[in-house]
């Protein structure tokens, strides 16, 4: 008897590390509903570790600037993904090579499905003139709505957090948190991907200087003049530790599953943080909630917003790319006293995750 070949749901989503860790949360609550059913997951090769706790997830990595470059490359990506059993394809991200390749699917006979992006509403919610402020669909449930139309009604009501990863004995970070064990330890995340979400870097070294005298920050960045600041930092401080510079994304969301505070932009860590069910503070700059992306699960009383009174085209834009005019230094009026305030209130509400 001839053993039945698995089908998978083929699911795309590349883009940015903070968008592709928001696809986690829906992924386990879809594992919790159904077991048994296998997904290929397509996405920048980088991210891998973020599907490492996932046993039906076969994660293939893209790239697109070399072997998968233009259109030629993408056919040659489909031609890749066409060998495997897919059944149906579930595009999280709905932009012109997933539209492509969802395309050659449907010439396939697949049943394909794209994310609604709601195009209108954040042009309504991010435009200068007749402004209407009110809230987007949360991304997570735009993304539980995709599978849903495959045929796989998802509730992230049945979302479950995972154990904490075990360290092994004397690995570097075991090492690294047994140095912390006598403190609550704050992860903080000082960069977002556009100037726009990034509060000020000497308002930041405010609040690093008074947190780090009765914490243990752990410091978070990626590109090079980030590390260069992130560097500087560790160097000021006697208990601010870089952790960008020693340890790759895998062992990072390890050490953030061990935190009792995240403290990020409107950016990935963040995200990462929210995944492990971690308390995240964040400090949200052009952007706002109300656009959509807020970390998983967690509580608007954990969000600092620029008051829209003094700044009424706040959110800009969806993604902070645009700061209009006299509103270069709207960040500043977020006060260190109010992020170190805001930071305690929540450190004193929760449990130690690292004992």
């Amino acid at each position: 008897m001839t053993q039945k070949k698995d089908k998978f749901i083929l699911v795309f989503r590349f883009s940015s590390l903070g968008d592709i860790a928001m696809t986690i949360p829906v992924l386990r609550s879809f594992f919790q509903t159904y077991p048994n059913q296998k997904i290929i997951f397509v996405s920048r090769g980088f991210v891998k570790p973020l599907f490492n706790e996932f046993d039906n997830v076969k994660f293939i990595g893209v790239d697109f600037n070399e072997k998968y470059k233009g259109v030629k490359g993408l056919i040659k990506l489909f031609a890749k993904l066409r060998k495997e059993n897919v059944k149906s394809v579930a595009d999280l991200h709905n932009v012109i090579r997933t539209k492509f390749l969802c395309f050659l699917f449907v010439l396939t006979l697949k049943k394909v499905q794209s994310i609604n992006k709601d195009r209108g509403n954040r042009m309504k919610l991010t435009r200068e003139k007749n402004k209407i402020f009110k809230p987007l669909t949360q991304i997570h449930y735009k993304y539980c709505d995709v599978f849903r139309s495959l045929g796989f009604p998802i509730d992230l009501a049945n979302h479950e957090y995972p154990i904490k990863p075990f360290l092994e004995k004397d690995s570097d970070e075991q090492k690294l948190l047994s140095s912390s064990s006598e403190k609550k330890i704050i992860g903080i995340a000082p960069f977002a991907s556009f100037d726009g979400k990034n509060y000020p870097l000497d308002l930041m070294q405010k609040v690093i200087a008074y947190l780090q005298k009765d914490h243990t920050i752990y410091l978070f960045g990626g590109g090079l003049e980030e590390l260069q600041q992130i560097e500087v930092w560790d160097k000021a401080y006697k208990n601010v530790t870089n952790i960008s510079k020693s340890f790759n994304l895998e062992k990072q969301i390890k050490i953030i599953n061990y935190l009792d505070l995240m403290i990020s932009m409107d950016s990935a860590n963040g995200h990462l943080a929210a995944n492990c069910g971690i308390p995240v503070l964040t400090i949200w700059g052009m952007t706002h909630p109300f656009c959509g992306f807020s970390p998983f699960d967690q509580s608007i009383e954990n969000s600092l917003m620029i008051d829209r009174n003094d700044y009424p085209l706040i959110p800009t834009s969806i993604f902070g790319d645009k700061i209009p005019k006299g509103y270069r230094s709207a960040l500043r009026s977020i006060l260190p006293k109010e992020v170190i305030e805001k930071a305690l209130e929540i450190l004193n509400d929760s449990k130690p995750h690292h004992n």
